[in-house]
């Protein structure tokens, strides 16, 4: 007979477990994340070797790396955050600000970045108090538990509460939606799959998910061609094109194409014929269910191709395939977690922030684009007209969306993407997204309180006009 997990007990677990949290002080909490992240970090090589030995996608020092981003990067971005008690306090408003935790957090992590994903979302939940219900996926399930458990270990070292980290060997769905929805459950950190996310922005429960990338990456008229070509290469190569923020889609205008391709040749790209895109469409992409095939994702691209029905030479880096459509009917255009590259050649300026703007649309809103570009202008332009939470310039998408080394962007593996993606926020998530903020007012009388008559503020029958004039009148009479 098939155990059912006890929802309720693994829910008060936390739920004790959080009360016993916030009775923690600053410089507890300091140390139990300290002694996380110092027992993670030393673990990051043996983490990402399970985790490429387990799920088979990616390569283990791409993993590394990403582990490396998860707690070092991480825990020094937030080593010195406020978040017990009092953080702020503005004399001249008279408001103070006191952070408190949130509750149980629920965090669902993904196949493609199992253990960093993990050790990111404990360290940020521990920073703020907050007690965790780790859900893994289930072909990643024993690299994640074991990164969960180094965590759990580390910070029973010092004063956690027991049950401060806890983890779900096996879930059916049902279950996962229960937990989801459990009172006790006071949010829901959610990484996985467009239909994952929807059901945790479904369950009544506060959710902070990510949407999909397709990220669109437009090389300009004042490009550094080769230093472009580099990082791009760079970043969809970095764990065989596994995170979301990976570039998707080149766009190029006619002036430049060919100085470009050629550049990508240099790199050991593959352009593929028709023929050859035919075969990878069929392969790499389930029309039907409009989703990826598993079997493509973080693989090489020598692998691919293979698998695809064709050969590529063996120190093949990426493919890439020319196309003129977007969207479901030429699925190279969709997001694909791969190193695959679609590619689109226009005109001009104009007509390549449109293609931009239509591979955005097409499963990547609110996420991340990419411009290669010396021009601020037209790069500021581009950014005002593209729906994404990141505009990464002239840096490798992939590990500049993650923020801390290309850029100062706040370092993280949730990438929120805003209303555009059906998030609350655009930003990179940290520990600041988990803290619940109580803000202390004390009594100050504005200075246009003052000096409105009182009987005018009692008559029912004002009008805002006079109101409007009133409010004018008092501000010139004060400056």
């Amino acid at each position: 007979m098939k155990k059912v997990l006890d929802i309720d007990v693994i829910m008060q677990n936390a739920y004790v477990a959080s009360e016993e949290f916030k009775m923690l002080d600053q410089i507890q909490v300091d140390k139990v994340v300290k002694a996380v992240y110092k027992a993670s970090f030393a673990k990051r090589i043996e983490l990402a070797k399970l985790a490429h030995e387990e799920t088979k996608l990616g390569n283990w020092k791409d993993k590394t790396f990403k582990n490396v981003i998860a707690t070092h990067f991480v825990y020094e971005d937030i080593k010195n955050l406020k978040t017990v008690g009092v953080i702020s306090e503005d004399d001249e408003k008279g408001i103070s600000e006191i952070a408190t935790p949130l509750g149980p957090i629920l965090a669902i992590t993904p196949i493609t970045n199992p253990t960093s994903t993990a050790l990111f979302k404990i360290l940020i939940s521990l920073k703020t108090r907050n007690t965790i219900v780790i859900i893994p996926h289930g072909a990643a399930r024993k690299s994640t538990i074991e990164a969960a458990r180094i965590c759990y270990e580390a910070a029973l070292s010092e004063v956690s509460p027991l049950n401060c980290i806890q983890w779900i060997k096996r879930s059916t769905r049902e279950e996962v939606l229960d937990l989801m929805s459990h009172k006790k459950t006071a949010l829901i950190l959610a990484t996985g799959s467009v239909s994952l996310v929807r059901a945790a922005n479904k369950s009544g429960t506060p959710t902070i998910g990510v949407g999909p990338g397709n990220v669109p990456v437009f090389f300009g008229k004042t490009a550094d061609i080769k230093l472009g070509v580099e990082q791009i290469v760079k970043s969809k190569t970095f764990d065989n094109g596994t995170v979301c923020a990976s570039e998707q889609a080149l766009v190029l205008q006619e002036y430049n194409a060919s100085e470009v391709m050629d550049e990508f040749k240099m790199h050991n790209s593959y352009f593929l014929n028709k023929e050859e895109i035919k075969k990878l469409e069929d392969f790499a992409f389930n029309k039907e269910l409009k989703v990826m095939n598993v079997q493509v994702i973080g693989q090489p691209a020598t692998k691919i191709a293979k698998l695809a029905g064709f050969n590529v030479p063996e120190d093949t880096s990426l493919l890439i395939a020319k196309l003129d459509e977007v969207g479901i009917k030429s699925p190279l255009s969709l997001e694909i977690l791969a190193p695959i590259l679609a590619l689109y050649i226009v005109k001009d300026f104009k007509e390549a922030i449109e293609k931009c703007k239509e591979i955005n649309k097409h499963g990547g809103l609110g996420h991340t684009v990419s411009i290669f570009s010396n021009n601020n202008e037209k790069i500021k332009y581009f950014a005002s007209v593209m729906n994404a939470g990141r505009v990464l310039v002239n840096t490798p998408s992939s590990q500049g969306a993650l923020g801390g080394l290309y850029n100062n962007l706040q370092p993280s593996l949730t990438l929120a993407c805003g209303t555009g993606g059906k998030n609350i926020t655009t930003d990179n998530i940290s520990a600041r997204h988990l803290l619940n903020i109580q803000r202390i007012a004390w009594r100050r009388e504005t200075k246009c309180f003052e000096h409105f008559d009182n009987g005018m503020l009692l008559n029912e029958k004002i009008n805002l006009k006079q109101l409007e004039e009133e409010c004018l009148k008092n501000s010139n009479t004060l400056n």
